[in-house]
């Protein structure tokens, strides 16, 4: 059975100018639910994780600050959201979430959160509406416990896995692989283990092109026995923080090549569901929904 972590924080409440980012997180599970794709028993509920599994990845100092609300300004700004007690629990219990998946993934193959994907959480500090790494935190947990040897991450968000690749840099155990707008933030890269730049408006064929000649080397070359997927689909040609020009239907094609790719190399995947800031939520629902249909259809 297809799992997915979802919990009712995951749509917090923000101020009025920061709230439509978060509509989604209360929206895709209903339609998954309306539509037939899952059921309720589909959905299971994370929780606090203990601290010492975030602290693997994350500076204690960091974490201590985030938890206590004593982050500097200029730190707090950073993140982009106003810092409260129910955003940082969120973030914590997000990452609670993509360990649980990845956990299911192990059994099933696959595993869903319907959020996380905070690539943009540093060792030491939080950017671009991301306090804490789910997936370096759940990746790091796979290699603690020898449940993964080499693990693959996969981030095709619109925007460059900056915090992921400085948390995993020195680390030979987790490849880094980032495809993202070479002009979309952060404007200051970091260095992943492959880093495709994209320029403007890149349509579905050149997109695919890329990532159907990518993908399959960096398996045979880096063999991997775990895939953590970041599936943004702020790569849409419509969204209001992305510079790339796919369709709906071309986002689709590249999450079916991608879980394609696991089921043929019997790789489990975690997938987390990352940016998605198109100016209709129909068209942000409708394209995150496809990764769950896709996940149903090739995997149950």
């Amino acid at each position: 059975m297809l799992k997915i972590a979802y919990h009712p924080i995951y749509k917090h409440p923000l101020p009025e100018g920061h709230r439509f980012p978060m509509i989604k997180y209360d929206l895709l599970p209903k339609q998954l639910i309306h539509e037939g794709t899952c059921e309720e028993e589909n959905f299971f509920q994370p929780a606090v994780p203990a601290d010492h599994l975030i602290l693997r990845v994350h500076d204690s100092s960091y974490y201590k600050d985030l938890k206590e609300l004593s982050l500097t300004k200029k730190a707090a700004r950073k993140i982009g959201f106003p810092l409260s007690e129910d955003l940082v629990k969120r973030e914590i219990i997000i990452a609670d979430g993509t360990i649980k998946g990845s956990m299911f993934a192990l059994e099933n193959g696959i595993a869903m959160n319907i959020a996380g994907g905070t690539h943009h959480a540093y060792t030491n500090r939080g950017e671009a509406f991301c306090l804490l790494n789910d997936q370096a935190i759940a990746a790091q947990y796979l290699l603690d416990n020898q449940l993964a040897s080499k693990i693959l991450i996969v981030d095709l968000d619109v925007h460059q896995g900056n915090g992921t690749a400085e948390i995993f840099q020195n680390n030979p155990q987790v490849f880094t692989f980032s495809m993202h707008g070479a002009s979309n933030y952060p404007f200051k890269k970091e260095k992943s283990d492959l880093d495709i730049a994209l320029h403007k408006k890149a349509d579905d064929r050149t997109y695919l092109s890329i990532l159907k000649e990518i993908v399959p080397k960096l398996i045979k070359e880096q063999r991997p026995d775990f895939i953590f997927y970041l599936c943004g689909v702020d790569i849409l040609a419509s969204d209001k923080l992305g510079t790339l020009g796919m369709s709906i239907r071309g986002c689709k094609e590249r999450d079916r090549f991608v879980l394609e790719q696991c089921i043929k190399n019997h790789i489990p995947v975690q997938c987390s569901m990352g940016g998605g800031y198109s100016p209709t939520i129909k068209t942000i629902i409708e394209a995150h929904a496809n990764t769950f249909r896709l996940a149903q259809e090739l995997y149950f």
